[in-house]
């Protein structure tokens, strides 16, 4: 990243924005960070007020980590502004409100570049490396910039816009939503080319309306932009998928085993991934799973639709890393099957598939933490999970959470006589997973990220495992 040439200055950011600089001078912004620790030269720190913590309170600390510039809201300025930056060289951009300010910005900023190829990713499942996939197919064929790990919602998608470069080409972003509304706002800043849905599933359900027809109506807000000259791609298979193509203005295609042009077959690798064909060009795909091959699929759909070639798809999906939480397997004394970033009950469900297929020397022990943001579906989902459970091949099984207790209760239900435990406290799970794991194991661990089951991960790879490449 060209960071040291600035993506703007202060004075561009604040006229965006519709603020003004009250303080300081003018400086060269390379970059936008909402998180006082990764303060430092050219990153402009926005404040933004949070459920829990309020950024204005850090502002002055990111001026001292060498910030050239802030933003901050009116009201926090007018009573404790001058006095919080006194003395310091700081650009104080003033602005009625932080987050409405930098989404703003942000749309202005990427109209700066009229000719950038502009991907959007979303989907209740597999965005993430979808996003990844398709940006690596993407890079390999033009300069292509993408939003860092998972900054999409409405506060980090905006916020990587300003990564964007005049030697860019192309971007892929990823979009997350979690209330309604949000995808719009996204969309209104990004205006994707290419929009990519993955699939609709029942994460975050309980706030996106109840339903996974209400979900899919959100997600395909991605589109809200279109003028008839975009794409919109969806699975082939998705059993909303006449939900998600309606009333589109713009071309809509499908992507899948049967839709992907060009797709000849893949052989399944287990743990070790996929060897996958396209177009008589054979790559390798690190990332293991069927749901992996379908976010290959995806991703190579999309970047072939506007002019990647079997060479760029190769290279792709050849550079791309299983990513930490979303299916990663670390091996070592046990084999870790690390899927603990997030959850629902789809692919809970496809997690255990998957390991239930996978070679092992020694017993599969499976660690399911609850799945949050379900809403009226926490119960049934949980208990679809654990009658996946009690007739998967597990050895045994180590449930944590309160909503996890009703997929423990109904495995049991299936299966009076399954090696299954629920816990309630992490120290007492963790406790029994050490005590009941031996060499040669293989360990799924999956869970809503809210449930930091990566402790766990931490605790049975320690420095010793590696991530299969």
């Amino acid at each position: 990243m060209a960071e040291d040439r600035g993506a703007c200055d202060a004075a561009w950011f604040a006229g965006a924005a519709g603020g003004y600089i009250a303080s300081g001078s003018n400086a060269s912004i390379g970059r936008v960070e909402t998180d006082s620790r990764k303060a430092g030269p050219f990153a402009l720190f926005v404040a933004i007020r949070g459920e829990r913590s309020d950024g204005h309170d850090y502002a002055r600390r990111a001026a001292d980590a060498g910030s050239p510039a802030a933003l901050v809201s009116a009201s926090w300025w007018a009573a404790y502004g001058p006095a919080a930056f006194a003395g310091s060289p700081c650009a104080v951009i003033v602005v009625p409100d932080t987050l409405a300010a930098l989404q703003k910005a942000a749309a202005s900023y990427r109209a700066r570049f009229p000719s950038l190829l502009r991907f959007g990713v979303t989907g209740s499942a597999g965005k993430t490396s979808a996003k990844e996939l398709l940006a690596a197919i993407v890079g390999a064929s033009r300069p292509t910039v993408k939003n860092p790990g998972n900054l999409n919602s409405d506060i980090g998608l905006p916020a990587s816009m300003f990564l964007a470069r005049p030697e860019h080409e192309a971007a892929v972003f990823e979009m997350g939503i979690n209330r309604p509304g949000e995808m719009d706002e996204l969309a209104a800043v990004y205006e994707p080319d290419c929009a990519l849905i993955t699939n609709v599933g029942t994460a975050h359900v309980g706030v996106l309306g109840g339903t996974r027809r209400a979900i899919a109506e959100q997600k395909k807000r991605i589109a809200s932009r279109f003028d008839g000259r975009q794409t919109l791609i969806v699975w082939e298979d998705d059993d909303l998928r006449d939900t998600l193509m309606s009333g589109v203005r713009g071309r809509v295609e499908t992507y899948g085993p049967r839709s992907t042009d060009g797709f000849e077959g893949a052989r399944d690798l287990g743990l070790e991934g996929w060897a996958l064909r396209y177009r008589g060009v054979e790559a390798r795909l690190r990332l293991p799973g069927a749901h992996n091959l379908l976010n290959a699929l995806a991703a190579i759909r999309a970047a072939t639709l506007y002019g990647a070639g079997p060479e760029h798809v190769a290279a792709g999906l050849e550079a791309v890393s299983p990513l930490s939480g979303r299916t990663s397997v670390i091996r070592g004394e046990y084999t870790v099957v690390d899927d603990s970033y997030n959850a629902n009950a789809e692919s809970a469900i496809a997690a255990i598939g998957f390991c239930d297929g996978a070679n092992v020397t020694g017993g599969r022990i499976y660690v399911l933490g609850s799945m949050k943001e379900l809403g009226a579906e926490t119960v049934p989902s949980h208990r679809r999970v654990g009658e996946a459970v009690a007739g998967s091949k597990a050895d045994a099984v180590f449930f944590y959470g309160d909503e996890a207790r009703d997929a423990y209760e109904a495995a049991l239900a299936a299966r009076p006589d399954g090696e299954y435990r629920w816990f309630g406290d992490y120290g007492e799970l963790e406790s029994a997973v050490a005590a009941a794991v031996t060499p040669g194991d293989l360990i799924l661990v999956k869970a809503s990220r809210s449930m930091a089951l990566e402790r766990l991960v931490a605790r049975l790879t320690g420095t010793g495992g590696d991530h299969v490449s």
